[in-house]
């Protein structure tokens, strides 16, 4: 049997049907339905707002937060050294070659050698000719096991060969090696420089070399008490 339509009378497609069902619907609830052009008004603030990041789109999930850093863990607590230098010996050993600034980073050593408590007759100055010699005399006074750390001093300055590179990296290596074959540290106070004028600006690393040394040397004395604890 056909379905019959009178003349003048509209088809209602099933997409209008669901409108009608909605504005029905929202009709029974006491609220009529909102137009379609408010509709469309509302989906595009909304887009807009997202994009401005006033408000976050609905998929998307807030920001997690930033990991703390690790942390250290283990039993006790982990030791750090002090460049308090009371009832301690200290050995010095600076390099003559450009001794016009070697002399200022002595002046600087011994001023702070004073500051953290190591008394004058605790220190000993030795001299060696040059920079490259700073390993060798820095291993002997460390072997005699008198002292408590080294402190090495020195200063080579570039020059127009490559003889600035060769003994600069055998300082640091001399030194480094001293300190681990011996196990009483040895610190770094050599300046390696472009020009002579840059010394004055750098004559503290007389200072910050004590201040390593005496530091690494309370580290060590804590880890053998530790050790036989």
């Amino acid at each position: 049997m056909t379905e019959e339509h009178w003349p003048g009378e509209d088809r209602i497609s099933a997409t209008e049907e669901d409108d009608l069902g909605t504005e029905a619907e929202a009709e029974a609830d006491g609220q009529p339905a909102p137009p379609e052009e408010q509709l469309e008004a509302e989906e595009a603030e909304d887009a807009e707002q997202r994009r401005d990041g006033d408000t976050p789109a609905p998929d998307d999930e807030p920001p997690a937060e930033e990991d703390e850093l690790p942390r250290l863990r283990g039993p006790g607590h982990a030791p750090t050294g002090s460049s308090d230098g009371a009832r301690r010996s200290v050995a010095v050993v600076v390099s003559r070659f450009n001794g016009e600034v070697t002399n200022k980073l002595l002046e600087s050593a011994l001023e702070e050698l004073e500051l953290a408590g190591v008394a004058r007759d605790a220190v000993t100055v030795v001299q060696v000719p040059g920079a490259f010699e700073l390993p060798l005399g820095a291993m002997a006074l460390a072997k005699t096991r008198r002292y408590a750390c080294i402190v090495a001093l020195g200063c080579v300055i570039r020059g127009e060969t490559p003889h600035f590179d060769y003994v600069a990296g055998e300082a640091a290596s001399g030194l480094q090696l001293a300190a681990l074959e011996t196990g009483v540290p040895v610190s770094f106070g050599v300046l390696t420089l472009e020009s002579a004028d840059q010394a004055d600006e750098r004559v503290a690393k007389g200072a910050e070399a004590v201040r390593t040394a005496l530091e690494m040397a309370d580290l060590f004395s804590q880890l053998r008490a530790s050790a036989t604890a």
